[in-house]
């Protein structure tokens, strides 16, 4: 079986290409909320078209997205391609996920995912670290239960924010700061950036884990994990894919049987 799995997030949709729990190919582009269904099936259209995956080949799809503008769009567009109705991640769907959060149904669909990704990969108690638009640390305990978490603003939003409200402060690219202590304004920048965010991160699982009262593992994911983890002073080990994993779970758990 193979599938197209869609996670949009507020700055990129993360497209995979799924065969029998594999991933064979994982696409990348911009989410617009103003773009329509036509547009966004140009799009897909192309760029599968480029990675070699017939659309004539996919057998269904699964869409989560945080997105609201955007999810009814793609939601059609993957219809209009497939001729397969997409499932999407939300309220009623079987997760096999026991969430103990105040309203269940406001859970998001990519944190949905890797959670059902990571119990299925790691034993629990986990820290899941997604560093994304946003980063997001949520807590799965000892029992495997979705705890809940925190919410701090994603790294290249808070260099957005710094360079927009602060005259003097230039736009810079995410790479790896020389030292901590920067010796210009573009290195201090990036100290902040990377050691800061880094800094944040260890704080909260540190805080985590005290308040539950044993360690976890902890498991990072997003595109800005890989620039931010190896600085960080607690263990946390890279799974890129995890959402994506955690799609196909899902589509499989949801699937209906033909008779």
């Amino acid at each position: 079986m193979k599938i197209l799995a869609f996670d949009a997030g507020n700055t990129h949709i993360q497209m995979g290409c799924i065969e029998d729990g594999e991933i064979r190919a994982v696409i990348r582009f911009h989410t617009d909320p103003a773009e329509t269904c036509s547009e966004y099936c140009v799009q897909v259209s192309r760029l599968l078209d480029f990675y070699g995956i017939r659309l004539q080949e996919i057998d269904g799809c699964i869409v989560s997205s945080v997105v609201p503008e955007v999810t009814e769009e793609l939601k059609e567009a993957a219809y209009v391609l497939t001729g397969a109705v997409p499932m999407v991640v939300g309220p009623g769907m079987k997760t096999g996920l026991n969430v103990r959060i105040d309203d269940p149904g406001t859970l998001a669909g990519n944190l949905l995912a890797s959670s059902v990704a990571a119990l299925a990969d790691y034993e629990p108690p986990l820290i899941i670290l997604d560093m994304s638009t946003a980063t997001t640390l949520t807590v799965l305990d000892l029992k495997g239960s979705f705890r809940g978490g925190a919410i701090l603003p994603g790294l290249r939003i808070s260099l957005d924010a710094l360079s927009s409200r602060a005259g003097l402060l230039p736009d810079i690219s995410l790479t790896k700061p020389a030292h901590a202590i920067g010796t210009n304004t573009v290195e201090c920048m990036r100290s902040g950036a990377i050691y800061g965010t880094a800094g944040s991160v260890d704080g909260i699982i540190t805080r985590f884990q005290e308040e539950l009262g044993y360690p976890c593992r902890v498991i990072a994911t997003g595109h800005a994990a890989s620039a931010v983890v190896p600085y960080c002073r607690h263990d946390i080990s890279l799974d890129p894919q995890l959402v994506l994993k955690g799609l196909w779970l899902l589509y499989v758990k949801n699937i209906r049987k033909k008779p």
